[in-house]
């Protein structure tokens, strides 16, 4: 019983995204313009269960390079006011378009010289009037039986929150670098601050094998080094990578193991990667290649280490999901 509540709940919540995807276009457009000339912060604000979104939409706005302060419309009215200044942008939510303390607050706003956006379901509503810029962020239904607990316009007002901030991230050039600036903590500062040569496997814990070595020789490096794999090597320079699965493989074309040596069983292009990149683009290098190993070369192509999948999620570098 509550699992066909949960999807149903989900299903009217996907669609009320879906929808929005599909109207949204020139305003949204307005608004992004509006804020890359502003010569200020974009501040947000919001009541009740809006101003919860626009306190999340301000933070994910910060935290992408476009700085951003949430103002409870409410507190604005008896003092915090003076926390907004000329050639700030305002983004404003509100589902009905209709809300008091809202309509009571942007006219002083724009007297301040501050230019506002509107996140809102009710087009004709008197906050409407207020906007120089009127994203819709109407859905058809609530998912709430009642239609009256905000619950997909909620949803609605995040996910174009969301949107505007990757937009804008864009539109900036914001990059992994910028990012890191702003999460010196925790998990993802470590992901985004060190680099592979600071996990990286060095000198005689990289398992190595000559072109010339025998199927008995590269099993037993790849056992020792407990990495599930050995490089080719011919000097510093590779040649290759031989992996578990590419032994298994052998195995069952039933050839003759003598004639098996590391010439025949490498993969001779092997992904690489530089010792100054980041651990983050190295999980997203695994990732998109389905491989468990990188290689490391410096700028004459030699192999200086190697970093496994494991080192990652071992050291509580990296969590997936």
């Amino acid at each position: 019983m509550s699992a066909s509540t949960a999807k149903r709940v989900l299903r009217i919540e996907a669609e009320g995204l879906l929808q929005l995807a599909k109207k949204t276009g020139k305003s949204f457009d307005q608004a992004v313009k509006l804020i890359l000339k502003g010569s200020g912060r974009v501040v947000v604000t919001g009541m009740g269960k809006s101003g919860l979104i626009g306190h999340k939409i301000s933070a994910t706005l910060s935290s992408t390079g476009t700085p951003s302060l949430f103002l409870s419309p409410a507190e604005a009215l008896h003092g915090d006011m003076g926390r907004v200044a000329k050639g700030d942008v305002i983004l404003a939510i509100s589902n009905s378009g209709e809300t008091d303390e809202l309509k009571t607050l942007l006219p002083h706003l724009k007297r301040m010289g501050c230019k506002i956006i509107l996140f809102t379901g009710n087009l004709s509503s008197a906050l409407a009037h207020l906007g120089d810029v009127v994203i819709n962020a109407g859905v058809r239904k609530e998912a709430c039986p009642l239609n009256l607990s905000p619950t997909a316009s909620t949803t609605a007002a995040l996910g174009l929150g969301d949107a505007l901030a990757i937009a804008l991230l864009e539109q900036h050039g914001f990059t992994e670098q910028d990012f890191a600036l702003f999460h010196p903590g925790g998990d993802l500062g470590r992901r985004l601050h060190l680099k592979v040569a600071d996990i990286m496997r060095k000198g005689s814990k990289i398992p190595r094998v000559k072109l010339s070595a025998s199927f008995e020789t590269i099993v037993k490096e790849i056992n020792a080094k407990k990495v599930g794999c050995a490089l080719v090597l011919e000097g510093s320079q590779l040649k290759g990578i031989i992996v578990d699965g590419d032994l298994r493989r052998a195995m069952l074309k039933n050839a003759d193991i003598r004639k098996w040596n590391a010439g025949n069983l490498r993969t001779p292009r092997p992904a690489t990667i530089s010792a100054d990149t980041s651990l983050a683009r190295a999980l997203q290098l695994m990732e998109e290649k389905t491989i468990y190993q990188l290689i490391v070369l410096d700028k004459r192509k030699r192999v200086i280490g190697l970093v496994h999948l494991h080192d990652l999620l071992g050291r509580g570098q990296i969590q997936i999901g």
